[in-house]
């Protein structure tokens, strides 16, 4: 494999450079193409970083799976989702790119939504496969499919492939839902087709076990699903165990998401209701899949790197004596006596505030990584693709990832040569804030998702938080530095007309 060195070193920042560039010349002849890590990326869904042991030493939910990645790795302390709701952070995740720069400006797709990532547009998989890498996905997709036809050119024909699935945007393999496990069509999805037709019907639920109304395969069941990919996940991982090449793993993960329904065997593991038993269940995936990698012999050159796609959906009830989740499973939500699913952020999924999109972000490399430490920079998952190339030895292209930038220098305990732009916040509603340093300017009056009020994009006042000092963002700061929210504007506004923030 060719090195562009001097392109190599604009990417991986300078105090990264000299180590990575020693074993990216070890590439060059006949040596295996296996000196290359591999490279896995494990996203939760609705995880809050308050759910984590390794992040909340007050969480009484079991992790020790988190527990052993962050003792093995790095854990970043201020880590962003690209949105406070998964499609848009799932789009910015695979092409390092906002998503409020394309048609989706709110909320999300649906499971039969047509695809918003354009099949001409660089991905992370494309990048990487482009670079010899075997790409796979499985898990939650809901970034958009295109269905084949019926006669009547409404309704999908299941019987047929998909004409736009996960191998359009470079992933050799996939096995996926298409959207939330709470949104039908209730199909598996392998390499583009169904694996069984969606001849029966899912009846609708109530919170937990919240489910909307739809289309399934007879033998789809919600329950079984978490199993289910992580079985497909440690698979496709054994099977790379005799292969040259390295890969890319792109496991997006169905839970805590609703419906809330932990396997059978993890019910009552917590005593904080099915919310704790289904992220103990995570944890246990997590666990999977790391001893998927160790069996292999893959441990020592792989890149593991978790995060979620945005905080938690349970709420934090405020009255000392109300019921909760732990006492009444359909209470969706809990006192702060008995757990803090988005530790003391405020808000939660779908918010403007930091408990919509602050999320965990754990990443893990025996030896190159360092162990048990701690990253307090600012990043977000669009970074994730730079980061990859970056690993991966690969040149990213000007026109991609236009709002990514590399990490993997801090993930190796040195420092960015090059700054990170102001990240961009998204919520619910449309909401933006922007963040640079200890600065957060919040552009509106409101939550922009589920906190009241929600507000209204763009409404003023705009609020200013010291998130260094006021991590629960209670004390507006924007009378007292008018300076400082006149900058942020500007600054917001310039990286919406560039079009790109790298």
């Amino acid at each position: 494999m060719r090195v562009n060195r001097r392109r190599f070193l604009h990417v991986m920042g300078m105090g990264a450079a000299g180590a990575a560039l020693a074993r990216l010349d070890s590439l060059r002849g006949d040596e295996p193409r296996r000196n290359r890590p591999n490279l896995v990326f494990i996203l939760a869904d609705d995880m809050g970083y308050g759910d984590l042991q390794c992040l909340n030493r007050h969480s009484r939910i079991p992790t020790p799976n988190f527990n052993a990645l962050a003792a093995g790795g790095m854990t970043f302390t201020d880590a962003h989702s690209g949105a406070a709701v998964c499609t848009p952070t799932r789009y910015g995740v695979l092409t390092g790119r906002y998503a409020w720069r394309t048609r989706l400006k709110r909320g999300v797709l649906g499971g039969y939504s047509p695809p918003l990532i354009d099949t001409k547009r660089t991905t992370i998989a494309s990048l990487l496969q482009r670079a010899g890498y075997t790409t796979a996905c499985v898990g939650k997709w809901h970034v958009g499919l295109s269905y084949a036809r019926a006669a009547d050119g409404k309704k999908p024909d299941f019987a047929k492939p998909l004409e736009v699935s996960p191998k359009e945007y470079g992933f050799e393999y996939s096995f996926i839902v298409p959207a939330s496990l709470d949104m039908p069509p209730y199909v598996y999805i392998e390499d583009g087709r169904a694996t069984e037709l969606p001849t029966a019907r899912q009846a609708g639920g109530k919170f937990p076990g919240f489910i909307r109304a739809g289309e399934k395969a007879p033998g789809f069941d919600p329950i079984k699903t978490l199993d289910v990919l992580t079985g497909k996940a440690t698979g496709f991982v054994a099977r790379q165990a005799s292969r040259p090449e390295p890969f890319f793993l792109y496991l997006a993960l169905t839970a805590p998401h609703k419906p809330t329904s932990p396997a059978k065997r993890f019910r009552g593991k917590t005593r904080l209701g099915p919310y704790g038993d289904f992220v103990a269940q995570v944890d246990w995936s997590i666990g999977q899949v790391v001893g998927a990698i160790e069996k292999a012999g893959l441990r020592k050159n792989t890149l593991l790197v978790f995060s979620s796609d945005n905080g938690s959906y349970m709420f934090r009830l405020t009255k000392p004596d109300a019921p909760d989740h732990v006492t009444q499973a359909g209470i969706q939500g809990y006192r702060a006596a008995s757990h803090r699913a988005n530790h003391v952020f405020r808000g939660t999924k779908a918010d403007i505030y930091e408990g919509g999109h602050h999320v965990p972000f754990l990443a893990s490399w025996p030896g190159h990584v360092p162990a048990a430490s701690r990253c307090e920079k600012t990043l977000c998952l669009t970074d994730l693709m730079a980061t990859f190339a970056a690993a991966a030895g690969a040149t990213l292209p000007d026109n991609a990832g236009e709002d990514s930038f590399n990490a993997l220098p801090l993930m190796l305990g040195r420092d960015a040569k090059t700054p990170r732009a102001p990240v961009v916040h998204h919520s619910a509603n449309g909401t933006f804030a922007v963040r640079e340093c200890k600065w957060k300017l919040i552009l509106s009056t409101g939550s922009g998702g589920r906190e009241k009020p929600a507000g209204k994009p763009g409404s003023k006042p705009y609020r200013l938080f010291d998130i260094s000092a006021d991590i629960s963002e209670t004390a507006d700061l924007a009378a007292q530095h008018p300076d400082v929210v006149a900058r942020l504007t500007r600054e917001l506004d310039r990286i919406k007309k560039d079009g790109r923030s790298r």
